[in-house]
């Protein structure tokens, strides 16, 4: 099962210039909070905002959502002193933005290291043509990767694809990543989509990219969450199933039988993986939301 396995059906982009969505993020219902100190804070505002977070961290009230901390570039004006800022305040991991090579995360590790956060898993995005092609080489670079994030709205800009509903300039990459990261056992999330007053869009991109394999999406705007939330839970036919494979399958092996045919499919070992894997995020899930 992959290592730091937890929903990420939403995972939310908070701006810390923002007191007031800071706070907010603590009552909303979504799995994961990405406290934005990069692209969303403007430059007069970056070391107001890390202190904001900062502040809003070790406050507390985020139950048991995910505490992810966007950073930014390391070699900014500003990003060794975000590191040393938030490595040891207690966030679940932090996020490293622009990373196109190996080289970019054993120094981003570094980074943390130096600052007192041996501890911390690391999530690394991917937003440049370069990133993808080199998809391999990042994720393996090391087991404290926890996931994989798309940057899907810069990568479209950088292939100059156009935006369509099928999303079909995006369909190489995702799908490279997406390959990549279950290769090396790292959770994968969907990139933003930037029209956040057109849901239908939003919620075939969620669809799409559920049935693509994708862990969750990641989103700019209260809004969608409904919509990630709903197409990345299991539903209660879904659970079903995963029980019934588990129970048939587990009685055929009592049998001396190794696969099964089950609702006319065929069913083997690898089927009861995924469906342990399935029930153990519901479960999460349940827990999170009863939080």
């Amino acid at each position: 099962m992959t290592p730091y396995l937890r929903p990420r059906r939403s995972m939310l982009y908070v701006p810390g210039c923002a007191p007031r969505f800071l706070n907010k993020a603590r009552t909303l219902k979504v799995d994961s909070v990405i406290f934005d100190l990069g692209d969303s804070v403007l430059v007069d505002n970056k070391e107001a905002s890390r202190n904001q977070i900062v502040d809003a961290i070790l406050q507390g009230g985020f139950g048991r959502r995910e505490k992810v901390i966007r950073v930014n570039d390391l070699d900014s004006p500003w990003g060794i002193d975000d590191i040393k800022a938030v490595a040891d305040i207690g966030a679940d991991a932090i996020l490293f933005p622009n990373i196109e090579s190996r080289t970019d995360v054993i120094e981003a590790l570094d980074a943390l290291d130096r600052a007192g956060g041996k501890h911390m898993p690391i999530m690394v995005m991917i937003e440049s043509p370069l990133a993808v092609l080199r998809a391999e080489e990042i994720a393996s670079a090391s087991d404290r990767i926890a996931c994989m994030i798309m940057a899907t709205s810069d990568l479209l800009t950088q292939l100059h694809g156009r935006k369509t509903p099928d999303r079909l300039a995006l369909h190489y990459s995702l799908s490279h990543v997406l390959l990549v990261a279950r290769a090396y056992k790292r959770a994968a999330v969907d990139g933003i989509s930037v029209d956040i007053k057109d849901m239908h869009s939003f919620e075939l991109a969620c669809r799409l990219s559920r049935d693509l394999g994708f862990d969750g999406k990641s989103l700019v705007h209260p809004n969608q969450l409904p919509y990630a939330n709903d197409a990345f839970t299991p539903k209660p036919s879904e659970i079903a199933l995963a029980n019934e494979v588990i129970d048939a399958l587990g009685q055929a092996n009592r049998e001396g039988r190794g696969t099964i045919m089950l609702n006319g499919r065929l069913v083997e070992h690898h089927h009861v993986n995924a469906a342990k894997r399935m029930l153990a995020l519901v479960e999460m899930i349940g827990e999170l939301e009863s939080a």
